[in-house]
């Protein structure tokens, strides 16, 4: 390994411009540059494909993901072999002429919840173990790395749009531990299922998932003890924590390449209509679209999950709170939008029918807020678990109805997910 490394030094220290090749991955040797692997990022064997391979063992990786080809960067590490270069196993990218620019993707196809969710939670894993390295090297006191940030956007964003429910609903399912890195994928999801909501273009909603992507980056500047505190922040601690949005802004700003969008949210999340926000007290259209998006997606997110010093508050609950919060806190009308995103009773919300049994939200109805699909699982009448099953209150004809959200606490129901998100 170590004569692998001096020949890569050697070879960089000439400073070549970019020399791509496409080869075979039977070439693959330590001391490539691996540029990129073709197919989706959910069979990539690691979280950021850009790397100097160093070792045997990752390129074993590549080779039993089921990729056939890789293509390797010349000028950062080494060449195909000099008795290999001549095969047809190896594709000079650069000598090629400009490819044509890709024609644009097809819109993925509606699928129910119940087909999403296996794909929306290992989108949701993938995009935990990125968002947690780049945060993580940015605690380290390493610029900022958006190199994958696409490719968690556009997974999470084909997830929605195949189905909104299942991705926006299993993300509210963290724990306190990793709360800051799962925050910032939710708060990303839910950002683009509200731009569509709004029905923005493509690029629109891809700069809305990127900015609830770093929103929250700034929180690398502030200490673990005061993140983690179980109990209530002292006065210092909660300003130390308001410092976050300037600190956060300033990394994107050091890291380039951010849009004014992503940085504008970063900035401005915790703004409120009335002035009463942070850090420049903005008010009203003095807060940009992004960043009013942003601070009803921050909040959202926050009251739903449990931290170390609170439990989250059941969705339904919490939508009902926050619009008596509208005109203060939200704008009112981007609010009526975000509750058509999610629901007036959200994926995962208990509710009560009119016959007396209760049931957990699955899906979402496509036709009104008020029908979405029920798994009924107990009876208040009779005080006993029932075999679940579905009530699809959209259907025509369909008497039950909800009466009103209930609290799982009150029931002493501790696992509600295994009734929605099974």
């Amino acid at each position: 390994m170590a004569a692998a490394s001096a020949a890569v030094q050697q070879h960089n220290s000439h400073r070549y411009q970019s020399m791509q090749k496409q080869i075979d991955i039977s070439l693959l040797r330590p001391g490539m540059y691996l540029e990129r692997l073709p197919g989706s990022w959910l069979s990539n064997p690691f979280w950021k494909t850009s790397r100097l391979l160093n070792s045997a063992e990752e390129i074993d990786l590549v080779r039993n993901s089921g990729v056939t080809h890789a293509v390797i960067d010349t000028a950062k590490g080494l060449d195909v072999a000099a008795d290999e270069a001549g095969t047809p196993a190896v594709a000079e990218a650069a000598a090629a002429p400009a490819p044509p620019p890709p024609a644009p993707k097809p819109a993925p196809a509606k699928v129910a919840v119940e087909e999403e969710l296996q794909v929306a939670a290992q989108v949701i894993a993938r995009s935990k173990a990125a968002v947690t390295a780049m945060f993580n090297d940015v605690r380290m006191g390493r610029a900022v790395d958006l190199s994958v940030s696409e490719m968690v956007i556009d997974d999470i964003s084909e997830s929605i749009a195949r189905n909104t429910t299942a991705l926006v609903s299993l993300v509210r399912l963290k724990n306190q531990h990793d709360y800051t890195y799962m925050h910032s994928v939710a708060v990303c999801a839910l950002m683009i299922a509200l731009a569509r909501q709004l029905k923005l273009g493509p690029a629109e909603v891809r700069e809305a998932g990127a900015a609830g992507l770093l929103h929250d980056i700034g929180k690398m500047a502030v200490p673990l003890a005061i993140l983690n505190k179980p109990g209530k922040l002292s006065d210092d601690e909660f300003d130390t924590v308001r410092q976050h949005p300037q600190a956060g802004h300033e990394l994107l700003k050091q890291a380039g390449e951010v849009g004014e969008i992503a940085m504008d949210v970063c900035l401005h999340h915790h703004e409120k209509m009335d002035g009463s926000g942070y850090p420049h007290r903005l008010k009203g259209e003095q807060i940009s679209l992004y960043a009013r998006m942003g601070a009803i997606c921050d909040v959202y997110d926050a009251v739903t999950s449990d931290r170390a010093y609170k439990q989250g508050w059941p969705a339904a609950e919490s939508i009902k709170k926050m619009a008596s919060w509208c005109d203060t806190h939200f704008d009112a009308q981007l609010f009526r939008a975000f509750v058509k995103s999610v629901g007036i009773y959200p994926a995962g919300s208990l509710v009560r029918l009119t016959s007396g049994r209760l049931g957990v939200v699955v899906e979402q109805s496509e036709t009104s807020l008020l029908t979405p699909r029920v798994r009924v699982f107990f009876s208040t009448k009779s005080n006993t678990h029932l075999a679940p099953a579905i009530v699809d209150l959209g259907v025509p004809g369909e008497r039950e109805q909800i009466v009103k959200s209930e609290d799982p606490a009150q029931w002493n129901f501790i696992d509600l997910k295994r009734y929605w998100a099974a």
